[in-house]
């Protein structure tokens, strides 16, 4: 079969080479009929054509006047020409370069095995040709034996076999291979598969196609050998081997499976082992697999590993800009370290990530575009190598043009405000891969934004074009749900792109007016027993020059009083809140440009009216509650470069959220008086909390770490603190902590925080009244399945730990109530992040004294 597929090659390339000669290689049969000098002469056609002397000149053009075909099956002769791309009356040369493309078009429509061209007449300057074609049979059924059925349709669309298809050497070929590779590669080293083309009757030019497979046993990896290894041991070396491993007891997460480019791979990796520890003159002398009769393989792997080197002197030659201490700082390798060559070209010319500290990098940080930097060994000397650094540092190259490309939606001055990088600017790898970041960071755009730099060696600049591909920034949510007795209904509308000044244009809505990187949400939500309406605007640079963000909001909602016994909804007993705040961000300049300083001025006012609103171990029924905070955040975040996954860098936060101590500057004494009735009871807790007092501190951080560009370590740490000024005051029964679950929060009308504490009920971590403390610390480990612009998805591995405490007097930061699970995380730009979580609590709630358990938790939003 090999050999016919590569006579059929051979054939097509010999035909393309002489197609330029075509006619005098073809024609010349004819010289027995006539001798012509400069001339070619055909022979007779096949079948068709008497024998007869035609003559013709090389190099003349002549018009073609018709094209007939001979050998079709199934296909007519108007079908074959226009394949050809030839045209009747159209001028060819004999030879030319017209009559070659239509053989090449021919045999690139993968319709045909064979093509001969034939000059059949020849009428003053117009000529006819003939076309002698071999049609490829069509495939009509195809049957798979030695394997499940639902194997043989996954085979079916992997290999690309579908009826009708036409049957080509390559075809045969290919598809053999494909299912050979595709067993062996799973351990069944024995595989064969055979084919069988059979002619079928019941049409013209169709064949069916068998195909036997026979897998064999899965053989396995038994042992793996090593010799000539005396300074690294054995296990050292199999560890080495990321892929290949023995087959043992036990062992789940890793086959022992043999995979030719896997095995391949790991012989690179032992020599990289060895290469680390300064064995630069290792290689591997033989290798090998051995069968054994149990269905199991031996490798055996032969080494030599020479000897260990060290670096002697290192030397730096060519560098003006930086002296040598400097560049020793960035290289850290020193004389008598064990001689590592990965590392040495890695401090050198960096390791391809973003964070990547290196010579070349930091010379490209500071301009140098142009410069190249080189390690070359000079001298070996026993063990000791000596290392020159060499230098050419070229002009410093400035920016040209900085322009972006990709986005429909977003207008230009939105992305250009957040790169780093303008024109006249010197050139800096640094602020190109900082531009990077912030262009995710507006969440508009998919996560791969490329910078394509374009140098000009010349003029000693480089244009930079960042092209992005735009994903939704705006979310709908519609939804209806029965809960609490009632029907509930939400209508939520949020617009992370907006252009609030094309609001009255009609020709922006597309189908919104957007493009600004404004951010305005909408909220509706409604049922027997609670409504709320919200509202909120943020501008990211207020003003249009400086990242200095201005937003805004405004809510009102109702909670009525219902009677769980009944049903009923008294509509007369209600809670109302009424808020709004506005808040000022401002992006700092020192300690560096990653900070962020924002400031909340908030107004809540809570209406009473025949409402049981529990206040410690009282109930309050009638009153207006006051609550006017300051909040100030003081913030760093160089995550990135993706908002949902993030793979490097760190965020953190101080925050203090505070009232003015009212009762401090009235001097009044809210110690309660004994006897009170029930109205002196309620006037007296009016007036204690007719303004609330309190204040928060919060801090929060949270790190990066990336094994792989897809595998992330997420590392957070978090603590809440609420205060008191006045101690007879006391605490407020507001703004409390409630720890525990999934961490949404959900309609709430105390301003209290959830904190989500996964494998335990939702809030059942803190008193019924909240704390007014609580720790949590967190490891997650991501893995990034895809990251498209139409869904990003990663899983999760997690271990977690936290708790909450009423008062100083219970907090013990060591008493944690600690969980793990897995999870899965979906971000549609549509609908926003969605997940859900398994995950398993180890300790009891408060007052219990069986454990948690496993928990189910569904995720909505950037809770995680």
């Amino acid at each position: 079969m090999e050999k016919q597929a590569n006579r059929l090659q051979n054939k097509f390339f010999m035909k393309l080479f002489f197609a330029a000669a075509v006619f005098t290689a073809l024609f010349s049969t004819f010289s027995a009929h006539a001798q012509v000098e400069n001339d070619s002469v055909s022979k007779p056609q096949k079948d068709t054509i008497a024998s007869k002397n035609i003559d013709f000149k090389k190099g003349e053009e002549y018009i073609l006047g018709g094209i007939s075909v001979t050998g079709l099956k199934k296909f007519s002769e108007e079908t074959v020409r226009v394949f050809t791309g030839l045209v009747y009356g159209q001028t060819i040369k004999l030879p030319g370069d017209k009559l070659t493309s239509a053989i090449k078009k021919l045999y690139e429509s993968k319709q045909f095995s064979d093509v001969d061209v034939y000059l059949a007449r020849i009428d003053g300057t117009t000529i006819y040709l003939q076309l002698e074609v071999k049609e490829l049979p069509q495939l009509n059924e195809i049957n798979i034996t030695g394997v499940k059925n639902s194997k043989s349709k996954e085979i079916l669309k992997e290999a690309e076999l579908k009826l009708g298809k036409m049957v080509t050497d390559n075809l045969l070929v290919t598809t053999k291979n494909y299912i050979t590779k595709k067993y062996t590669d799973k351990g069944y080293l024995k595989t064969k598969v055979s084919l069988d083309i059979q002619k079928d009757t019941s049409d013209v030019n169709i064949v069916n196609m068998s195909i036997y497979v026979d897998k064999g046993k899965k053989i396995k990896i038994k042992d793996i050998n090593f010799t000539g290894n005396t300074d690294l041991s054995n296990k050292k070396l199999r560890k080495a081997m990321k892929n290949t491993k023995e087959k043992f007891f036990g062992r789940f997460w890793k086959g022992s499976k043999y995979i030719e480019e896997d095995y391949q791979e790991d012989l690179e990796n032992i020599l990289d082992t060895y290469s680390r520890l300064g064995y630069r003159d290792a290689r591997i002398l033989k290798e090998g697999i051995s069968w054994n009769e149990n269905n199991t393989i031996d490798i055996d792997i032969d080494v030599e590993e020479g000897r260990q080197y060290r670096f002697a002197e290192i030397l730096f030659v060519g560098n003006k800009e930086y002296t040598d201490e400097q560049l020793q700082q960035v290289l850290k390798i020193d004389k008598g370290d064990i001689y590592n060559g990965a590392v040495l070209k890695e401090r050198v010319s960096g390791d391809g990530s973003p964070t990547s500290f290196d010579i070349s990098s930091e010379y490209q940080n500071n301009g140098y575009l142009f410069s190249q930097v080189n390690a070359v060994e000079t001298r070996v000397e026993n063990d000791s190598i000596t290392v020159e650094i060499r230098i050419r540092e070229d002009e410093k190259a400035r920016i040209k043009k900085v322009t972006v490309s990709g986005n429909d939606k977003t207008n230009d001055h939105v992305i250009f405000r957040e790169l780093r990088v303008k024109p006249g600017d010197l050139f800096s790898r640094r602020e190109i891969i900082r531009s990077i970041r912030e262009i995710g960071q507006l969440g508009f755009f998919d996560q791969n934004v490329t910078p394509d730099v374009i140098p000009n060696y010349q003029d000693k600049t480089a244009d930079i074009d960042f092209s992005v591909i735009e994903k939704g920034g705006s979310q709908i949510e519609l939804q209806g749900g029965y809960g609490g007795g009632s029907f509930i209904g939400t209508l939520g509308l949020s617009f992370n792109n907006f252009s609030i000044k094309n609001l009255f244009n009609k020709k922006s809505y597309k189908p919104l007016p957007t493009g600004d990187g404004q951010q305005l949400s909408l909220r509706l939500q409604s049922s027997r027993t609670f409504n709320t309406y919200s509202f909120s605007f943020t501008e990211p640079w207020f003003g249009g020059r400086k990242p200095k963000s201005l937003s805004f909001s405004i809510y009102q909602s109702n909670q009525f009083q219902m009677n769980f016994q009944t049903g009923e909804v008294n509509r007369d007993q209600k809670l109302g809140i009424t808020g709004a705040s506005i808040g000022l961000g401002q992006r700092l300049k020192w300690p560096d440009d990653f900070f962020q300083l924002s400031q909340t001025v908030a107004y809540q006012s809570f209406q009473l009216k025949n409402y049981g609103f529990r206040v410690g171990e009282n109930v309050l029924n009638n009153g207006t509650l006051n609550n006017l905070s300051y909040s100030l955040n003081f913030s760093r975040s160089s995550a990135g470069p993706s908002l949902i996954f993030p793979t490097y860098g760190s965020e953190f936060s101080f925050g203090i959220k505070a009232t003015l101590p009212y009762s401090l500057i009235s001097k009044k004494d809210f110690t309660e008086p004994d006897n009170l009735t029930a109205v002196e009871q309620n006037d007296f807790l009016a007036e204690k909390f007719k303004w609330l007092e309190y204040y928060k501190l919060t801090a929060k951080g949270k790190w990066y770490t990336a094994f792989t560009d897809k595998l992330v370590l997420m590392t957070n740490a978090e603590l809440g603190f609420l205060g008191f000024y006045n101690k007879k005051l006391g605490q407020t029964p507001f703004e409390r902590y409630f720890v525990g679950g999934d961490g949404i929060a959900q309609f709430q009308l105390d301003g209290r925080e959830t904190v989500g504490l996964r494998g335990y009920e939702n809030n059942r971590l803190s008193s019924i009244s909240g704390g007014t403390i609580y720790n949590k610390f967190q490891l997650e480990l991501r893995y990034s399945i895809t990251d498209a612009p139409s869904a990003s998805i990663y899983t999760l591995g997690f271990a977690e730990a936290g708790n909450s405490y009423d008062n100083f007097e219970t907090y013990n930061p060591f008493d944690l109530k600690r969980s793990a699970g897995v999870g899965v995380r979906i971000f549609m730009p549509a609908f926003g992040l969605l997940g859900i979580d398994f995950a398993h609590g180890f300790d009891p709630l408060p007052g219990q004294i069986e454990i948690s358990g496993w928990q189910t938790h569904f995720i909505i939003g950037r809770q995680f």
